[in-house]
């Protein structure tokens, strides 16, 4: 008997009746493999259409069960472990693209398409893309991209999902299908259901479909690597190009760990920096980069654009490796690497650490390896207090249960924000059906 009163087998028939015998695991290997955080679930439940999420998600909500959708499963390492599971939600079947209008540069794509199906197997085909590449982006899901708001160096010119989405349809924690966007009910009126959704973790609403705004590809790319011999010189060079007119396709930047292997010399930091548009503007606009970036005292060298595989690889974090995003402002860049690189669990020591990150906005991502919980923990609370002066946040977006059950993963949330927060979750998971207590505050 679990904790909602159901005995497993009467719930793994129920569920079979609603998606099939085989479309259902309860077999203690297929339960462990599925294992959130080391919560393990009393089921695992396949689902090859966006009614048969609706019809096991009434009947959680009926019975008082947790479920834990999963996509790709990119994010399960992500947020506060949970405090149980009961269902595990495989969406994985609804990857179909369900309409495309080229003209309108406009696609409908189930949850579980990934970034690199639909870019490079569908759109590429009409030069166009869905522009967004947050780490590991090929084997991303557009629903979990959307649950985590996940972005990548392309942010610099297309924002991220929030600017992206157009509607969604998905299923609330009481089995009722929703429409948000195009198509509004009057059981969201007053919500931005879309914006709702970007960043949520899936704790308001099951994604099943998304109709997303499509860019075209430009005619040409190219990309320079603007390298620096202090961090004093690379925020000069980093506050020249954020004043100027210029127009990059991607900023990203890469302190010493993550510029082995780029041959970089003695840099201590680094600009990659990308221009898309027609050829002769992606000239000028590199011409005015290389001249403003010596001015500064940098030193420039174009590369391949198969560069920013190099960017993708380095900003994915390994098993067991720690990643932190560091929310700050591009004139903080500097002295955020600073505080990372020279911070005690880091330097001087055996430690792997990484930084890269989305220059122009000031968002980075430290990837640490090899740092004994402890040594993690203390270090995320003094760079949430160095950042906390200027209003910036420090995001344990992935690692072990270990660190993530020692301290609180999302940060401290200002009262009033995180009341909203409360107030949404209560209108649309009454209950606590979906991914219970992993979101910020234990949401």
């Amino acid at each position: 008997m679990g904790v909602s009163g159901v005995p497993a087998r009467t719930l793994a028939g129920a569920l079979a009746g609603i998606v099939g015998r085989d479309g259902v695991s309860n077999d203690a290997t297929a339960l462990a493999a599925a294992a959130v955080d080391g919560a393990v679930p009393r089921a695992v439940v396949r689902v090859a259409s966006r009614d048969q999420v609706a019809q096991v998600l009434a009947l959680a909500h009926d019975d008082g069960l947790a479920v834990v959708p999963r996509g790709g499963g990119n994010a399960l390492g992500s947020g506060v472990p949970p405090a149980r599971v009961d269902i595990v939600l495989d969406l994985r079947a609804l990857d179909r693209v369900v309409e495309w209008n080229p003209d309108d540069l406009t696609v409908t794509v189930e949850a579980a398409v990934t970034l690199g199906a639909l870019n490079e197997k569908v759109l590429a085909a009409h030069r166009q893309t869905l522009p967004l590449d947050p780490a590991g982006w090929r084997l991303r899901t557009v629903g979990g991209v959307t649950a985590t708001n996940a972005s990548g160096p392309l942010r610099a010119r297309y924002g991220t999902m929030r600017d992206l989405l157009l509607g969604v349809r998905f299923a609330q924690s009481d089995g009722v299908t929703t429409w948000g966007g195009a198509k509004v009910v009057k059981s969201v009126t007053g919500y931005d259901v879309p914006k709702l959704m970007v960043g949520a973790l899936g704790t308001i609403g099951v994604l099943t479909e998304l109709t997303l705004r499509l860019h075209a590809v430009p005619e040409s790319e190219r990309t320079w690597l603007v390298t620096a011999p202090s961090l004093e010189t690379l925020q000069a060079c980093l506050d020249a190009l954020v004043d100027s007119p210029l127009q990059p396709s991607r900023v990203e930047v890469l302190d010493t760990g993550a510029l082995a292997g780029f041959g970089a010399g003695h840099a201590k930091a680094a600009l990659a920096v990308a221009f898309a548009s027609v050829a002769e503007a992606v000239r000028e606009q590199g011409d005015r980069l290389v001249d403003m970036a010596r001015r500064a005292g940098a030193a420039v060298t174009e590369r391949p654009t198969d560069v920013w595989r190099d960017v993708d690889r380095i900003a994915t974090p390994s098993s067991g490796d720690v990643a932190l995003d560091v929310a700050a402002l591009p004139a903080q860049v500097g002295g955020v690497i600073r505080a990372i690189t020279y911070d005690p669990a880091v330097f001087g020591t055996s430690v792997r650490c990484a930084v890269t990150g989305h220059a122009s906005v000031g968002t980075l991502r430290a990837i640490v390896g090899g740092a004994a919980p402890s040594d993690v923990v203390a270090m995320v609370t003094r760079l949430r207090a160095s950042v906390a002066d200027f209003g910036g946040s420090v995001v344990v977006s992935a690692g072990p249960r270990a660190v993530r059950a020692a301290i609180d993963p999302w940060g401290p949330i200002e009262p009033g924000a995180f009341a909203l927060m409360r107030r949404i979750k209560q209108e649309f998971d009454p209950r606590g059906v979906l991914n219970p207590g992993r979101f910020v505050g234990g949401l």
